[in-house]
């Protein structure tokens, strides 16, 4: 074990002969259960015989409320343990350290102190004496005690799965592990791949020989009954409720309330900020309160502003939640956090695309401070993509909870990220989320439009049939209630589904939609119909004519500044002026889009731009250059196992290649 051999370096230090100097002082903090006594009393056996002098043991009870011990309690306990007798034991704490420290000083002595709550509980006991070695456990990272004495420190965090399933067979037995690896490692996930917890349930699970390790994690499943499904009433120190409640017991109270509120966020990491809505705070507050809980290991700082909490945990602040919160402030912690993700991912949304769908959003509240804006599209990428478990977490919670307008407002707000970032599963689920919470609230608004997004879903991935279905849904429905902007983008999905296919029809949708954003005064809308004009240009092989129009439609994206859209109709004209020979204008219109699509982090866009500029630099008599753009975009393909790799590398291998790609679906983004 790593941890062991961090313990082990301390050898040296230990067995120095001098007394002079601070003793040496190693620390192993963790959250509750992770095995942080175990792995101490495992490593005091192997090295106690350094210590010829003895051992001193206390447990300290730091997290036993009400309970725990003092200085003055450990310095006492520990004189007697060194045959001091109890008369000549001084009642005066200082004096009592004093002694201590001249008995224990030159002398080999490992001074085991488990349970530790805070430096202030052992300082006391620490001896001046560099032949001595203090070996303490902790649920805190004790940061006093590393600056001032220089402590070790060795965090032990949860077993690994492997780790969690080796222990799972010791306890149960390897035959009805083996049988079952499947449900073993399920029930390590459900434990935390908590030592603790594993054992615990190991036992039990040993002891009720006809019971399947499937069952098991059925019963386990079961939030609420999780706990209970732990313990063993008859023995204390084996419920882990209990082992956690020392922990929790410990903080003050506007601690408990923010661990019992932090069982809400169904997230796997939380942030600052989300926690500052959760717990209505401001974020300075809610830093102050995740650090207290991340000092007791209630909570894992992952990250700057980040935080994890153990599903066990999660477990039982839920439980505490249920006992101690009404179910209306429950509600509206809920609503809170859900309202936060809402708002800053539709802050985010305008970063990105700033003239894609807006609506009128739920109220902030005074309690709520979202994302107010980012400063470039490039922070909100990199915000969706560190959140994009956080928002799929928050929908299935918003529809769980009966917040039906936060649950068709979040995926609108987030659809372009989804689509942008390749998310492609992500992006169908969310809209059929989306669609389900409009139609149980009656919200026609956002029925058209996760209609009319489920259209673009379906195109892109080739089920022409349902998105046309999606589509007329769309544009019915947006019709009946003067939605202009779900009508255009509606009427241009007919289109595109028709050129496609190549079915009749699809200049005519276009051209539909081009008068209807023309009417909306939606400069994106009818930027985007152009180009789709261009593409049926294009089909006629006009090819002037379609670089007419995809100049027109660059011209209102960087009046409008939209640098996405600016970026993706660059394709459609570097194809146009390819044809036409102006290939150094091509050239130039895609090396500004690869720019842009780089800064985006729009990999998919970006493997499209260094295909074009593969067709360009061939269709110029450059082979190296062509063979190198054409490697690149294989590569990029390969990651999104799209068979565009492989024609690309047959076409990088035959550098005689010249000119011409094949046009890509792309994009849209409405």
């Amino acid at each position: 074990m790593n941890e062991l051999t961090g313990l082990d370096d301390l050898h040296p230090r230990a067995d120095d002969e001098r007394g002079d100097g601070p003793a040496v002082v190693a620390a192993i903090t963790g959250g509750p259960g992770v095995g942080k006594t175990a792995l101490a009393l495992h490593w005091a056996h192997r090295v106690r015989r350094h210590f010829v002098d003895g051992d001193l043991y206390i447990d300290m009870r730091g997290y036993n409320s009400g309970n725990a011990l003092g200085p003055e309690q450990a310095l006492t306990s520990f004189l007697r343990g060194l045959g001091v007798e109890a008369d000549r034991i001084p009642i005066d704490e200082q004096e009592c350290a004093a002694l201590f420290r001249s008995m224990v000083y030159g002398r080999k002595i490992l001074i085991f102190i488990d349970n530790v709550s805070s430096v202030k509980q052992i300082r006391q006991v620490i001896p001046a004496s560099h032949s001595s070695l203090v070996l303490i456990t902790s649920r805190n990272r004790l940061s006093g005690l590393v600056a001032r004495e220089g402590a070790a420190r060795v965090t032990l965090d949860v077993l690994s799965p492997q780790e969690s399933v080796r222990l799972l067979r010791e306890v149960i037995g390897p035959s009805r592990v083996d049988a079952e690896p499947e449900a073993a490692r399920r029930v390590a996930e459900l434990c935390g791949c908590l030592p603790l917890a594993l054992r615990v349930v190991g036992e039990r699970a040993a002891g009720r020989s006809l019971l399947s390790l499937g069952e098991l994690v059925d019963e386990l499943v079961q939030e609420q009954d999780f706990l209970d499904a732990l313990a063993d009433r008859e023995d204390e120190l084996s419920d882990v409720r209990a082992v956690f409640s020392w922990s929790y017991r410990a903080l003050p109270e506007d601690s408990r309330r923010a661990f019992r509120l932090l069982g809400l966020h169904e997230g796997k990491v939380l942030c600052v900020d989300s926690a500052a809505a959760l717990l209505a705070v401001t974020p300075a507050v809610a830093r102050r309160r995740l650090g207290d809980l991340a000092n007791v290991h209630l909570l894992q700082e992952t990250a700057r502003d980040r935080y994890r909490m153990h599903d066990l945990l999660r477990s039982y602040a839920v439980e505490l939640l249920s006992a101690e919160e009404p179910r209306e402030e429950r509600t509206r912690a809920v609503r809170r956090v859900l309202t936060w993700y809402l708002l800053s991912a539709d802050a985010g949304r305008r970063a990105i695309l700033p003239r894609s769908r807006s609506l009128h959003l739920v109220p902030a509240g005074d309690q709520v401070r979202p994302v107010e804006r980012f400063d470039e599209a490039a922070d909100a990428v990199r915000w969706f993509d560190t959140e994009r478990e956080n928002l799929l977490a928050a929908l299935r919670q918003a529809v769980a909870w009966g917040q039906y307008d936060i649950a068709w407002m979040l995926p609108a707000v987030a659809s372009g990220f989804f689509e942008l970032s390749a998310h492609w599963s992500d992006w169908k689920h969310v809209h059929e989320f989306g669609l389900d919470a409009a139609r149980l609230v009656g919200n026609q608004v956002g029925e058209a439009f996760h209609l009319m997004c489920l259209g673009d879903v379906h195109w892109r991935s080739g089920a022409y049939e349902v998105a046309v279905e999606n589509y007329r849904a769309a544009a019915e429905l947006s019709r009946g209630i003067d939605d202009l902007w779900t009508l255009g983008f509606s009427l241009r999905g007919l289109g595109l589904v028709a050129l496609e296919q190549g079915h009749p029809g699809a200049e005519e949708h276009f051209e539909a939609a081009l008068a209807v954003f023309r009417e909306h005064g939606d400069r994106r809308g009818e930027g985007m119909s152009l180009l789709s004009l261009a593409e049926c240009a294009r089909g006629r092989e006009e090819h002037a004519e379609a670089a007419a129009f995809c100049r027109r439609a660059l011209g209102i994206f960087r009046e409008i500044g939209d640098r996405w859209s600016e970026a993706w109709g660059a394709f459609p004209l570097a194809d146009s002026l390819s044809e036409l020979g102006e290939l150094y204008d091509a050239e130039d219109h895609l090396g500004r889009a690869l720019a842009v699509f780089r800064e985006f982090t729009d990999r998919r866009s970006e493997a499209s731009t260094l295909r074009r500029l593969g067709d360009v630099s061939s269709a110029r008599g450059e082979p190296d250059a062509a063979r190198r753009l054409w490697t690149q975009a294989a590569a990029l393909y390969e990651e999104f196992g799209d068979e565009s790799a492989d024609v690309l590398r047959r076409r990088a291998e035959d550098v005689t290649v010249s000119g011409g790609g094949e046009a890509d679906d792309g994009g849209r983004a409405g």
